[in-house]
């Protein structure tokens, strides 16, 4: 008998009252904290002089603190400070109602291509996913993971039904299928769909194949505004 961590609702797309369990080796929750530790440590170490480059540019471009952590919402509700190299001017924030006609995405979720927001050096980094290579702490402290659905903002989740808040029973992450398969180009449900099928199907070989895969997207600058 296989040891079981823990049970995994899942749900069949489009109908969220059709639930059953799928049940998850013990191993593979060690085996993936394992890989966010090795790989995330080696990543945080070799992305620290690009990072420190884009910290460096954002604080001669503004003045100001390149970095900033901002709130989101992990696993299971667990709220935390997700930290990101700043793109966005001070006070973007306060702008966010006077823009919510210019916004692009469906959902709940606000984004703008052209954001007017962002400083001379946000449209860059924003593109090249540079701004996101902080979170690599958040992985290193357990409250991220390599691989996951992305963390969504706590505005966004009071507007979730139970099929896009199933995505936050496993851990987030700074990678998922979402990133690999357009990323910001992707509608909400079709969004919501692929965390539900990585939710449905993950596995410790699964997730380094999106790791890998995740590579060539950001280069590609699959969906990146």
């Amino acid at each position: 008998m296989r040891e079981i961590d823990e049970r995994i609702v899942i749900v069949q797309a489009g109908s969220v009252p059709a639930l059953r369990e799928r049940s998850v080796p013990r191993w593979w929750w060690a085996a993936k904290r394992g890989a966010d530790l090795v790989l995330g440590g080696a990543l945080f170490v070799l992305t620290l002089p690009i990072v420190a480059i884009g910290a460096l540019g954002v604080f001669v471009v503004t003045g100001g603190a390149p970095f900033y952590a901002q709130e989101r919402v992990g696993r299971n509700g667990t709220r935390f400070q997700m930290w990101k190299l700043r793109t966005m001017v001070k006070g973007a924030h306060e702008m966010r109602d006077e823009l919510l006609p210019l916004n692009e995405a469906s959902g709940p979720v606000f984004k703008i291509r052209n954001d007017p927001r962002l400083h001379p050096l946000g449209a860059i980094l924003r593109r090249t996913s540079i701004d996101e290579l902080p979170n690599l702490l958040n992985v290193l402290r357990g409250e991220m993971a390599l691989v996951g659905p992305r963390p969504p903002l706590p505005c966004e989740t009071v507007e979730y039904d139970a099929y896009a808040m199933r995505r936050l029973s496993v851990p987030v992450g700074l990678t998922c299928l979402w990133q690999i398969n357009g990323r910001s180009d992707v509608g909400f449900e079709e969004w919501m769909e692929l965390d539900n099928r990585y939710i449905d199907t993950w596995t410790p070989w699964g997730d380094l194949a999106i790791i890998a895969k995740t590579v060539p997207a950001v280069l590609r600058k699959d969906g990146a505004h």
